[in-house]
């Protein structure tokens, strides 16, 4: 082979080894700024999933939706159009829990104590807007912004949150109601299992990454299905962080949020003291025994 023509295919052999890496850099570029975070039923919009035919407007899903992801329903507010978690609850038959976790990331309740958890129901998923409302209505709950009814109420207290649990006939979990929910009795790091913090999973890294940017407040509730635990909890890391009541009268937040970017936030046994109402911080309900 004559030396030009050696030299054309080995310039074409660059040219296409070239093309090849940039073929990859690109799609790992674009896979960079556009993790997959949204089930199907929901759209990726801005930092926000919303449901199908809705628009993105100032962080919030605005117009009624034409599909929402599994386990959600529209809203039944005519005025306030929207996706919202069906709400049901999760029986746990209770157990022994192993509290004090090895994760060398330091759990924020970490004291080594072994207690027994008599058995009891919990929401399925955080308290959204369209709940709050019931309370609302009774005259019993102040109102909230209510223009997306499936987010869930945040910016309470943990006594009004715990007004609202005896509205519905429960009361805030308990610490250990909430650890056993979320690591169960093989102690989970995560509420899904061991592995695999990733944005299809929980609503995390929506203000300054690694999942988004600009958020302004949480996900829809239930919007990360991926993230259920083994019974079926949603949500129980991310989206907003959650009141559980603790021995003496105190509150914890307990969770991360969807301000959360590090794995330590989001682990089960992860919680935030002294922590004030604020648009990262909601709750769910517990129901029978064991308070």
């Amino acid at each position: 082979m004559k030396r030009p023509v050696l030299i054309l295919v080995a310039a074409a052999a660059l040219i296409a080894g070239g093309g090849a890496i940039f073929l990859v850099v690109r799609l790992a570029r674009r896979q960079r700024r556009q993790p997959e975070r949204c089930p199907p039923g929901l759209v990726a919009m801005g930092a926000r999933c919303c449901g199908a035919g809705q628009k993105l407007q100032n962080g919030r899903c605005v117009g009624r939706p034409t599909q929402c992801a599994a386990d959600m329903t529209q809203s039944k507010l005519a005025d306030h159009p929207g996706c919202v978690a069906v709400d049901r609850r999760i029986d746990y038959p209770g157990g022994t829990l192993h509290i004090g976790a090895s994760d060398w990331e330091a759990p924020g309740d970490s004291r080594p104590r072994t207690v027994h958890v008599k058995p009891f129901e919990l929401d399925a998923a955080e308290v959204t807007v369209h709940e709050w409302q019931t309370c609302v209505a009774a005259g019993t709950c102040r109102a909230v912004d209510m223009r997306e009814p499936g987010r869930p109420v945040t910016r309470v207290s943990p006594t009004e949150a715990q007004r609202f649990c005896h509205f519905v006939g429960g009361q805030l979990p308990t610490g250990d109601q909430w650890l056993f929910a979320a690591e169960g009795p093989q102690a989970r790091p995560y509420p899904w299992g061991a592995t695999g913090l990733v944005c299809r999973r929980v609503a995390f890294g929506l203000v300054e990454g690694p999942c988004a940017k600009g958020a302004t407040g949480p996900e829809l509730a239930g919007a990360r299905p991926d993230g259920a635990s083994p019974e079926g909890a949603l949500d129980l890391a991310g989206n907003v962080a959650e009141w559980t009541a603790e021995p003496g009268g105190r509150f914890v937040a307990r969770g991360g949020s969807y301000r959360s970017r590090v794995a330590a936030d989001l682990k089960s046994w992860s919680v935030e003291r002294g922590a004030r109402p604020g648009p990262y911080i909601g709750f769910r309900c517990a129901h029978g025994a064991g308070h």
